[in-house]
């Protein structure tokens, strides 16, 4: 059988996922993945290719720079090119925004990265619904000031076994969150949007299943006053079983940026 000779792609995109049930492609669902292969597959007239992205998101999840890596049969002789013809055939809540060629060693998968999270929210009162594709919105009043500090509390390495959803006894649970702060949002605005707005940001070099909403939902549990900085302490330790009862929405959730070292 002749060698087929391969060529390596690294692609940057962003999108909106309100409207797509996560990445991964699933029988009779509208997926981010399905979009991005069947934009490619009349880009590139039916020749053959395969896509592998850098960490899968979940329905209603957003990004504003994620990665997918490309494998062709073909040269792709102007990238330029091929970007604006790709960007042109997308549907208008996805978006490449660079093309480069790698090697036959890179992984997507395996290569070390650092992750950057947001989760936007506002609270205390009942806003535009055109906020709800990237803006949580909690009816209730929080403390602010509270939330800030509970946040640090997960920066460094720490147990996040009791933040993974449906965590097992097999999974690997110790890791490490370079940042982790809430801060008033000024990275985001609209007209319809409330006054204030606030948004956590976590980075970090891998995140379990539903980790950033889990984490996000205790801090919301303790602006709420339902739980206190020592919960949110010993959620982090060793062999304590303590139970994150809320998991916050999916939409406010974006994946900012992605760092390939």
């Amino acid at each position: 059988m002749p060698f087929e000779k391969r060529f390596y792609y690294l692609i940057k995109l962003q999108y909106l996922g309100y409207r797509f049930h996560g990445w991964q492609k699933q029988p009779n669902l509208k997926t981010l993945h399905l979009m991005v292969d069947k934009t490619l597959k009349y880009v590139f007239e039916d020749k053959k290719f395969k896509t592998l992205i850098a960490g899968r998101t979940d329905a209603m999840v957003s990004a504003n720079e994620t990665a997918l890596e490309l494998f062709t049969f073909h040269k792709i002789d102007d990238t330029s090119e091929f970007l604006n013809w790709f960007n042109y055939n997308l549907p208008q809540d996805i978006r490449a925004l660079s093309i480069g060629k790698v090697d036959k060693d890179f992984n997507i998968i395996q290569h070390p990265k650092t992750k950057e999270y947001l989760y936007l929210f506002a609270f205390g009162g009942k806003f535009h619904p055109f906020c709800a594709p990237i803006l949580s919105t909690i009816q209730d009043d929080l403390d602010i000031e509270l939330m800030k500090r509970g946040a640090h509390l997960f920066e460094g390495i720490h147990n996040f076994k009791n933040y993974c959803y449906k965590a097992t006894d097999k999974g690997l649970y110790h890791r490490t969150i370079e940042r982790c702060e809430l801060v008033e949002n000024t990275l985001y605005s609209a007209s319809f949007f409330p006054e204030h707005s606030y948004l956590l940001r976590v980075k970090g070099s891998g995140f379990g299943r539903n980790q950033i909403r889990l984490m996000m939902g205790t801090l919301i549990r303790l602006g709420k006053g339902e739980v206190d900085l020592n919960f949110i302490r010993n959620s982090l330790k060793e062999n304590i079983v303590s139970h994150q009862s809320y998991i916050a929405p999916a939409s406010g959730l974006i994946l900012n940026k992605i760092d390939f070292k």
